[in-house]
């Protein structure tokens, strides 16, 4: 689900973003900008510093240098009020077991000094929208795993606020669970919220966001729209299978151009125009007498972006788009 920007303008700047912890810069530099009623998703390897950004864009620590600002306000200079544009949502559940999720949302609207009336009611409404009536007057340590995700992101709406901060939102939940999580969020973003998300998941980054930023050794080494940086890594393939090396040996022979994976005997074709690259190229192999086990078209994902752009599989992430969560020498 792709959304357009609901206002001119950005939400959220950043300029030359640098932190470190000790010897170890995790962030060089960075300059990002958020579009309004926009989300835009962070990418990167474990310890690339993604939670690190939220933390200091969110008010939670101060850089060492450069500037954030939220809906124009610094959030060193304005913090107060930047704090009353933002909600946040992070990687650990900010709920307490032993309330009623009503409980949760009425102390969270008490503590943003809504008032009685307005807590309540605003508790009730969000109960509603989340799909947690039934479960309202429960305490929250009956509650599942994806119950508590929307609960956790209930409560950053109960002060309405225009810039969302949600960092690894999904993590851990099942398919369906995120599926709904990933359907609120299109919510929010159709009402006009800007949404500054980072995700393990490189599939919710390629669903939700109107655009990408890959992180890597501290700088942002790529950024764009989904369909922008799949284009940075190469068009379509075409993906050709031999059962015996006699065959695949043959085929590389007459298919010079073509990128062998010797241990699949496997010929990939990299093109732009598949539908005739794939009819010339099994008519030259049949004129050629040579076998084809299997034919396939493999189009860029965000998984071939990411190794592209920070390395191999190993950097942090592996073959289903899973990308481990950040360890960055201290960021929270």
């Amino acid at each position: 689900m792709t959304h357009r920007p609901g206002a001119a303008g950005a939400d959220i700047v950043i300029r030359g973003l640098t932190k470190s912890y000790g010897a170890h810069r995790v962030l060089d530099g960075i300059d990002l900008t958020v579009p309004a009623g926009s989300v835009t998703a962070l990418l990167g390897p474990n310890g690339s510093g993604k939670t690190t950004t939220v933390s200091i864009a969110s008010t939670l620590f101060p850089a060492d240098a450069g500037s954030v600002t939220i809906a124009g306000h610094d959030t060193v200079r304005d913090a107060r009020k930047v704090r009353s544009l933002i909600g946040v949502t992070g990687q650990s559940v900010a709920i307490d077991d032993l309330f009623t999720g009503r409980e949760n949302l009425r102390l969270m609207g008490d503590l943003r000094h809504l008032g009685r009336g307005e807590s309540r009611r605003r508790a009730d409404e969000l109960l509603e929208r989340f799909d947690l009536v039934g479960a309202a007057d429960r305490p929250v340590s009956t509650y599942s795993g994806g119950m508590r995700r929307r609960l956790d992101l209930a409560m950053t709406l109960v002060s309405t606020p225009r810039v969302i901060f949600l960092d690894e939102p999904t993590t851990g939940l099942d398919p369906r669970s995120r599926r709904v999580l990933w359907d609120i969020i299109g919510g929010l973003t159709a009402s006009g919220v800007t949404i500054f998300l980072t995700t393990q998941y490189l599939e919710e980054a390629d669903q939700l966001a109107d655009r990408i930023a890959v992180l890597d050794h501290g700088h942002i080494v790529a950024e764009g729209t989904a369909q922008d940086l799949k284009r940075r890594v190469h068009e379509s393939e075409i993906r050709l299978s031999f059962d015996d090396d006699e065959s695949f040996d043959a085929a590389r022979t007459l298919l010079p151009s073509a990128r062998p994976v010797a241990d699949a005997r496997r010929l990939d074709l990299p093109t732009d125009d598949t539908v005739t690259a794939m009819r010339t190229t099994l008519n030259l192999l049949d004129a050629a007498s040579i076998d084809v086990a299997d034919v396939e078209v493999h189009t860029p994902t965000l998984d071939d972006v990411f190794f592209a752009l920070t390395g191999s599989a190993s950097a942090g992430a592996d073959a289903t788009g899973y990308v481990d969560a950040d360890d960055e020498s201290g960021a929270a």
